[in-house]
């Protein structure tokens, strides 16, 4: 005989501050290997094993062995249960410089497996919807969240199609649509972006698009295994120039720290 589910058991698991951090890394649906999510939860290595081996016995996180590595995925319930508690959890208070200004980098720009997800990448996906490069077909002409669209993953059914000037619009942005639809993944696919909550470009064009701002000049990483990527002067003002974003989303820049304080 079973008795009632063990609720405690698996808020548990989402009481320790770490183990969030574990599940927020992955929440944009990446898979990833226990090294990186060291770095981006500011873990050691032998405390984010800990956390996954917990996660993956409550089917919370997966695993998948390629080469030497083995590659972590958010899986189950967990992608719902982050979003259900993050409406009614306060914001966590940034306790360092350093912390805030990487965490606002990624709100900002940064990147979801090959394509540019953040206020950016939402700003850029409505930007290309207003130029009429993309179109709806649900009657909804904006990238707002539709009912049923899980957070932190890639929307399973979409109502985008190309729009009557795709060919002028991204071929001014330098990306060859007829290119990108000869690879074999979907050319539109679209994820809800986990820290706006509205829809952003991916597929086989969003990487397309991704894949020529930074062959451009026009997008650069921040640093090395940090997904946030950074808009540079010159994006700002293709952006606007071709798609008419005049306010491009950019993080604010780092602090002088050779600077004194009077």
């Amino acid at each position: 005989m079973e008795g009632d589910a063990d609720i405690a058991r698996t808020a548990a698991l989402f009481a320790d501050p770490a183990r969030v951090r574990v599940l927020m890394a992955l929440a944009d649906g990446r898979s990833l290997a226990a090294s990186v999510l060291a770095g981006e939860a500011g873990l050691t290595a032998q405390g984010v094993s800990a956390h996954l081996s917990k996660l993956l016995a409550a089917g919370l996180v997966t695993a998948e062995k390629s080469g030497r590595h083995r590659f972590y995925r958010i899986a189950g319930a967990a992608p719902d249960l982050l979003e259900a508690l993050a409406r009614h959890s306060p914001a966590r208070p940034v306790r360092s410089l350093r912390e805030g200004t990487r965490a606002e980098a990624l709100r900002t720009a940064r990147l979801c497996y090959d394509h540019v997800a953040g206020r950016l990448g939402v700003a850029v996906t409505a930007a290309l919807l207003d130029r009429g490069a993309l179109a709806t077909v649900d009657g909804d002409p904006t990238t707002q969240r539709r009912p049923g669209d899980r957070i932190s993953s890639q929307l399973q059914e979409h109502p985008y199609v190309l729009g009557p000037a795709a060919d002028d619009v991204f071929a001014a942005l330098g990306v060859d649509v007829a290119a990108a639809a000869e690879s074999r993944r979907p050319l539109l696919r679209f994820c809800l972006d986990w820290t706006e909550q509205r829809h952003h470009l991916a597929g086989a064009l969003g990487a397309a698009v991704t894949r020529r701002f930074m062959d451009a000049g026009w997008l650069r990483s921040r640093a090395k295994a940090h997904r946030a990527v950074q808009l540079t002067e010159t994006g700002a003002k293709v952006l606007e120039e071709v798609l008419g974003v005049s306010d491009a989303p950019r993080p604010a820049p780092r602090p002088d720290r050779t600077a004194r304080t009077a």
